[in-house]
């Protein structure tokens, strides 16, 4: 089905026709052997061998991933992800084949826009999602944690008073930290004037679960930089769907890994392709989807900025309010 080194030259791209010509290399595998992505291209009518460029392949919508099995092939998967949802709602559940290609995308990316996770100290701050043994998220963490060389690397779920001292701590003594948490449990964090969190990297995952009334982006970044006495809120994005994430240091723009694109489509026409800058829907080519589809129409809104990042400004209202990595307008 696929090549023996495809998974190397994921993780190789150097430039944009690296990138293009692996997108049409997989979108033809897929388009084969993905029964739901191929019955979806067949009712569009297009032929397959006449696509050519990535702004002609199809994205799948990504409510497929809520009812049917999205896999591209036969197999037993390793682990099924499943997205947290609200309750009385419908979640998504990704099939994962290997899920030493998981590791691989956002250890190697995590690596690359970060820095190496064994000199951070990783505490985790991700309620709602650590009582499930199904969640991308949580996965992801554990493995990130492992690879700390600090003990004291971990989950705090009901410990905001051990969290508290240790944040402090980790202040004075310089420590490169990360305090990741689900953005509802960082505004309800406790704080007084006497703790210094300067050096904290916060980075919020997303996620309000109807336990807050929703609030822009910009304001959950200017309360929980003055919550903190941080000057930079960072951010991650993904989501269930996808094997890999974007990450934004500074102000709601997110970076890509070379692996992974974004595109902008016309909300009303899901085949138009917007130009640079303008506002729309947001599509994503996460080539580490190589075992599902890596072509996925979101519901999300946003813009690519001039620079080649992208922001995140919402969700499209026709969509359900999942509890991942978004922020509605």
């Amino acid at each position: 089905m696929f090549k023996k080194d495809i998974e190397k030259r994921i993780f190789s791209i150097e430039n944009e026709l690296q990138f293009e010509q692996l997108a049409l290399e997989i979108f033809q595998v897929q388009a084969e052997h993905n029964k739901i992505y191929k019955e979806f291209i067949k009712n569009l009518k297009i032929n397959v061998t006449d696509v050519k460029s990535l702004q002609q392949i199809p994205f799948l919508p990504i409510e497929f991933f809520k009812t049917q099995e999205v896999v591209t092939g036969n197999f037993t998967a390793e682990a099924i992800f499943k997205s947290s949802g609200t309750t009385g709602l419908e979640t998504s559940s990704h099939y994962v084949k290997d899920l030493s290609l998981y590791e691989k995308s956002f250890i190697t990316n995590f690596k690359s826009a970060l820095g190496s996770p064994e000199d951070f100290t990783f505490l985790a701050l991700l309620p709602s999602y650590l009582e499930r043994n199904d969640s991308s998220l949580i996965y992801m963490t554990k493995k990130l944690i492992e690879q700390s060389n600090d003990d004291r690397s971990g989950f705090y779920l009901n410990a905001t008073t051990e969290l508290i001292q240790l944040l402090q701590q980790l202040n004075s003594e310089n420590k490169k930290h990360i305090l990741l948490g689900v953005t509802f449990a960082l505004l309800d964090f406790p704080n007084e004037s006497s703790h210094d969190f300067s050096k904290t990297m916060i980075m919020e995952t997303g996620g309000m679960k109807g336990r807050k009334k929703e609030m822009i982006r910009e304001e959950v970044h200017a309360e929980l930089k003055n919550k903190f006495g941080v000057k930079t809120i960072y951010s991650e994005y993904g989501m269930t769907e996808l094997l890999s994430q974007a990450y934004s240091k500074t102000d709601g723009n997110y970076s890509t890994p070379p692996w992974m694109k974004v595109f902008i489509r016309e909300p009303n026409d899901p085949f138009e392709i917007l130009s640079l800058t303008h506002a729309g829907a947001i599509n994503i080519i996460d080539l580490a989807n190589i075992y599902s589809c890596s072509f996925i129409a979101t519901d999300d809104l946003g813009r690519i900025n001039a620079d080649g990042s992208f922001s995140v400004s919402g969700r499209m209202d026709s969509s359900d309010v999942r509890g991942c990595n978004l922020l509605v307008v």
